[in-house]
């Protein structure tokens, strides 16, 4: 167990340590400056961290967390008749991380299993990914409102960033921590106005604040991760 501490602590840069330590300490004062009740709220929150930091070096245990967090934030969302959200992750964010999880564990780098091979996307699939995500979120517009959706036109902003996140993880594209962080801007102000008749949400917001920070820091990994493995590729080691 100890040996198993230690490979994982230094598995990460320092940078990394930081970043998750600095995320986990602001969730947890965040949780006990305004819930200290909804511990579901702040074990989702610091499992979503966690997951961050192993998406970020493109370990696929990240994905395996994130559908653990998707299970806990649709409880969440549905306690504030956030129905989209509740969807959107129950529907949506957890089964594609299943299938992006299959997807990173069936391309990995030069057999290493704990990081993903990235790839580019083809014109045919951005233009794939465009029509599905206007569709999928016209089609949930309507389906939130008639089960009047609290706050409307953020919930479904969100459906359509998600869906670029999932599409774009599912597809190992360095572009889906751009499309998570977009997703993230809009939760805050989701929960910001949640905050506003229950001041417990502002730990929920504090969350996705935090993953905001996350998903830039993993964008510009995986941005110099894509650089080392094609510089690899197209200059393999001798032997």
């Amino acid at each position: 167990m100890i040996k198993i501490l230690k490979s994982q602590i230094s598995y990460f840069s320092k940078v990394e340590k930081v970043l998750w330590c600095a995320s986990v300490l602001l969730v947890l004062a965040s949780f006990v400056a305004f819930d200290r009740e909804n511990y579901l709220t702040l074990a989702a929150s610091l499992i979503g961290v966690t997951s961050l930091i192993y998406d970020a070096k493109g370990n696929p245990f990240g994905q395996v967390l994130m559908v653990v967090f998707s299970l806990f934030y649709g409880v969440i969302s549905f306690t504030f008749a956030y129905y989209g959200e509740m969807a959107t992750y129950l529907g949506m964010t957890m089964p594609m991380s299943v299938f992006a999880l299959i997807s990173w564990l069936k391309n990995p780098y030069q057999g290493n299993k704990a990081e993903v091979r990235i790839r580019s996307l083809t014109r045919k699939e951005i233009t794939v990914m465009v029509l599905l995500t206007i569709t999928v979120t016209v089609i949930f517009y309507f389906i939130l409102d008639a089960f009047h959706t609290a706050n409307l036109l953020p919930s479904a902003l969100s459906v359509a960033t998600s869906f670029l996140a999932v599409y774009l993880t599912y597809k190992r594209s360095a572009f889906f921590a751009l499309a998570y962080a977009a997703n993230d801007i809009v939760l805050i102000v989701l929960w910001f106005l949640a905050s506003l008749s229950d001041i417990s949400y502002l730990s929920v917001l504090t969350c996705f604040a935090v993953f905001f920070f996350n998903d830039a820091y993993t964008f510009i990994n995986w941005t110099r991760m894509h650089k080392r493995q094609k510089q690899s590729e197209d200059f393999p080691a001798p032997g």
